[in-house]
């Protein structure tokens, strides 16, 4: 199943976080928070201004991302967690 979000939404899917510290301690499920890095993975057409422009999104599919913790609604599709956030929940691009 596919999604495509509507003007300036973005959809992300949490890229899951080492369970270990860097000194080998495991740390529980119950302890973790949830990771705030992603991959983006369907972006919307774009925001409209005043005027009805569309002004194209900055983040493209399959970039790395940083968000806020509670940003974003979190939604089940085709048994995978994925995230539905705006352009503007994002706070930077990660760059290899």
């Amino acid at each position: 199943m596919k999604i495509k979000p509507l003007h300036d939404r973005i959809v992300v899917k949490r890229i899951e976080q080492d369970q270990k510290t860097r000194g080998g301690i495991i740390i529980p499920d119950s302890a973790q928070e949830k990771p705030q890095e992603g991959e983006v993975v369907a972006v919307g057409s774009g925001a409209r201004d005043e005027n009805g422009k569309i002004h194209p999104l900055d983040v493209k599919k399959g970039q790395r991302v940083l968000f806020g913790k509670w940003s974003g609604s979190e939604i089940k599709l085709s048994g995978e967690e994925l995230l539905i956030m705006k352009e503007s929940d994002i706070m930077g691009i990660i760059e290899r």
